[in-house]
């Protein structure tokens, strides 16, 4: 039988590793243009805590992180929930992979997002406040289709290294590829085998990362000289 009949198990596993690392990534994105634009600021409030996040961030190994999170931040929950009086909320696995990871590698977009938007010549934002663009106008137009050319090899490196740290939801009980290829390996004990199907799977997402990201690269580079070559 294919798989020892663990096949649906494992594509089970597959599409919630997909989702997972999906909202994952769109957390650290948004955090990542929030941690840039503090970075760049005047205020030095925001240039101090932001240089904070991402040194502690990316000085500590993702697995303490995702543990200390994953644990402290159920804790402070339930102390919260204690002082307002209100029932306790239970943080579910998935929420919280999501949370945790993309608050961890919100710090490696920052560093990403801050490189590009400091690879935009200035004059080109003086342009468009110059032809009466509003803040918001020169950010979507001018600025932001701009840094993504930028960004994008970073963008990719880091979702990529995003995409195969969802692994590490299994420690918090999350069934992801990863915990339920494990869990077939023992069942059947062949764990060899299982755990290489879960490198394969790994291997062909980001096989097709690669070619999604390629097609973001051009898209972005239109316009640009050398960028068909």
């Amino acid at each position: 039988m294919f798989l020892y009949g663990y096949g649906p198990l494992l594509w089970a596993g597959t599409k919630l590793t997909i989702v997972l690392a999906l909202f994952s990534m769109l957390v650290a994105f948004l955090i990542g243009l929030l941690g840039a634009g503090a970075k760049l600021s005047n205020n030095p409030v925001l240039r101090w805590g932001s240089t904070a996040y991402t040194t502690i961030i990316r000085g500590i190994p993702d697995l303490v992180l995702m543990l200390l999170l994953f644990y402290s931040g159920q804790i402070w929950l339930n102390h919260l929930t204690e002082w307002m009086h209100v029932a306790q909320i239970n943080i579910d696995p998935f929420t919280a992979g999501v949370i945790t990871i993309g608050f961890i590698y919100g710090a490696y977009f920052t560093e990403t997002f801050r490189g590009a938007f400091l690879s935009v010549p200035k004059g080109q934002l003086e342009a468009g406040f110059a032809y009466g663009m509003s803040h918001w106008q020169v950010f979507h137009r001018v600025l932001f289709p701009q840094m993504m050319r930028f960004a994008l090899p970073g963008i990719g490196n880091n979702w990529q290294v995003l995409l195969k740290s969802t692994a590490l939801v299994s420690i918090i009980g999350l069934a992801d590829v990863v915990k339920l290829s494990s869990d077939a390996g023992k069942a059947t004990f062949h764990m060899f085998f299982f755990t290489l199907m879960a490198g394969v799977i790994y291997l062909l997402l980001t096989t097709l990362s690669n070619v999604i990201l390629m097609k973001l690269e051009q898209k972005y580079s239109v316009g640009v000289r050398g960028a068909d070559l």
